[in-house]
């Protein structure tokens, strides 16, 4: 049976268009919040969602993203709160749901049982940012977990051979990081986007790459999408969460904020 990512970018590529996902923090400013945001971006036509589990140290994130796990763990999220928040999203929507994750929480939990409980609350695939999946395959105790897919980075610093290596393995979508540093929007684009992506794709992975990282603007997102099959905006959107979470206007500032990068992403 095709994953809901699998089946998600099929019908995308099928149909000439290009992914738009979004990034929000689980639990900020609630996890009751979190699910008006996720029903906010599937109305706004947002394919696929990455939902960041909170965590004390995001070390690959910026201060926007850093601040929204903080808020989440003071508002009391925690892991078993986020299974139970994929299980009431799964009740409402098929929209692909990515877990952004780090080891340390996904090792805490359990390993083997995180993969497990996620699948079975309805998560498709999960994006553990400090652990390399050649790491992975070093440790019995990490090769566990097939229930969902694993979803790669790949830097502008990937040396040639490891992209090969990483792009051939790759599963859902390949997340391509197009600067180097943390999360955060950026006022400029980095410049060599569209060449990385073509060198990704010379791999002969048939897997979507998406790229994300400092894209914040309709413009920014339509000229990422020219070369990649998905565009990834995050910090720009948890910086609405963080200005109007809470708030009666919280639904529509994020809608107005996201419809238009959608739109800009869908006119490729």
């Amino acid at each position: 049976m095709a994953s809901r990512l699998d089946t998600t970018f099929a019908a995308l590529r099928q149909s000439g268009r290009k992914a738009f996902v979004a990034y929000i923090c689980a639990g900020d400013p609630t996890l009751e919040e979190t699910l008006d945001h996720v029903r906010t971006l599937v109305a706004c036509g947002v394919d696929v969602i990455e939902l960041g589990l909170p965590f004390s140290d995001p070390l690959a994130d910026g201060i926007v993203n850093q601040m929204a796990a903080g808020r989440a763990l003071a508002a009391g999220a925690d892991m078993h709160g986020v299974m139970r928040l994929i299980r009431r999203i799964r009740e409402e929507t098929e929209v692909p749901l990515v877990l952004f994750t780090y080891l340390n929480p996904v090792y805490a939990y359990g390993f083997e049982k995180f993969h497990v409980d996620a699948a079975e609350a309805g998560a498709d695939g999960v994006l553990l940012l400090d652990l390399p999946p050649d790491e992975a395959g070093l440790n019995a105790e990490l090769e566990h977990g097939e229930r969902l897919q694993r979803i790669c980075l790949i830097a502008p610093t990937t040396p040639p051979d490891r992209i090969h290596t990483l792009a051939r393995a790759a599963q859902g979508f390949i997340y391509y990081i197009s600067r180097e540093g943390v999360t955060g929007a950026q006022t400029t684009l980095a410049t060599n986007i569209a060449s990385q992506v073509q060198v990704i794709k010379a791999s002969g992975t048939t897997v979507p790459v998406c790229v994300g990282f400092g894209i914040s603007t309709p413009e920014q997102a339509r000229e990422v999408a020219v070369s990649a099959d998905g565009v990834v905006v995050g910090s720009a959107i948890v910086k609405i969460i963080q200005t109007y979470g809470g708030t009666a206007s919280a639904q529509a500032e994020l809608a107005a904020f996201v419809k238009p990068l959608v739109e800009a992403v869908k006119s490729v």
